[in-house]
């Protein structure tokens, strides 16, 4: 198969955010029963098609990896991370609704995957308030932004929560979707979030036709709605 008809997007997020529970739910509508910790990565892949309804529709296998650690681990830990940052087409950026530290983490996470939290500038992010815009304005990798446990959120903070995931979409330039992970009907078919969704694998395709990454060495078969996990003798 050609590399052309994969696409690789990053999936992260603070470990227990939910990231395990949406891949699952991204690629085989399912809920996870039973999530664990992610050591290391966790590949699964999602069948996309591409321009659907018209003649140049075409199926692409949008390949999640899920990245498991935290921001704050040492160093070495993280360069070794690193190694599954190549290549990337596009990064869904996830945090917990009723968790804002993992929210503020994401600038972080960002910082890391596209290479820049050793910029010139030297700048810490620790929250939102130290974060330059404009260091991704020329960014060519699309981000969304996926907010888990909408319906664990307290009615009392709701408008609070919202109104912080708004500013969070407004710095990262992506488009946002709030769900719960153990409900498919937030991603059904139909729905704004399905359409969201669409859209944005879409443009992960249109980002790959434009500098594709790599199909894996190993062989050339695609495995929809299997994941599999990527170990390098470091744990996350």
């Amino acid at each position: 198969m050609a590399s052309l008809d994969r696409v690789k997007v990053l999936v992260l997020g603070d470990s227990g955010v939910g990231k395990s529970s949406l891949v699952h739910l991204l690629c085989q509508n399912q809920v996870l029963g039973n999530p664990s910790w992610t050591v290391g990565c966790s590949v699964d892949v999602r069948a996309q098609d591409y321009k659907e309804g018209t003649p140049e529709e075409k199926t692409y296998y949008i390949e999640l990896w899920d990245v498991g650690g935290s921001v704050g681990c040492a160093s070495s830990i993280k360069s070794t991370r690193a190694v599954f940052y190549n290549s990337v087409n596009g990064i869904i950026l996830v945090h917990d609704l009723t968790n804002k530290k993992s929210s503020q983490n994401l600038y972080r996470w960002s910082l890391e995957a596209l290479n820049k939290d050793s910029s010139p500038t030297g700048v810490i992010v620790s929250n939102g308030s130290d974060y330059d815009r404009e260091q991704f304005a020329e960014n060519p990798v699309p981000l969304l932004l996926i907010g888990t446990k909408f319906d664990q959120i307290p009615d009392n903070k709701r408008n609070e929560v919202l109104t912080r995931t708004a500013f969070l979409s407004e710095d990262f330039n992506a488009e946002e979707i709030n769900l719960d992970c153990t409900n498919p009907r937030y991603l059904a078919a139909g729905t704004s979030n399905a359409v969201k969704l669409s859209r944005f694998f879409d443009k992960y395709i249109r980002g790959s036709l434009l500098g594709p990454c790599p199909a894996p060495a190993s062989n050339d078969t695609v495995h929809v709605g299997r994941s599999f996990p990527i170990f390098l003798g470091v744990p996350l």
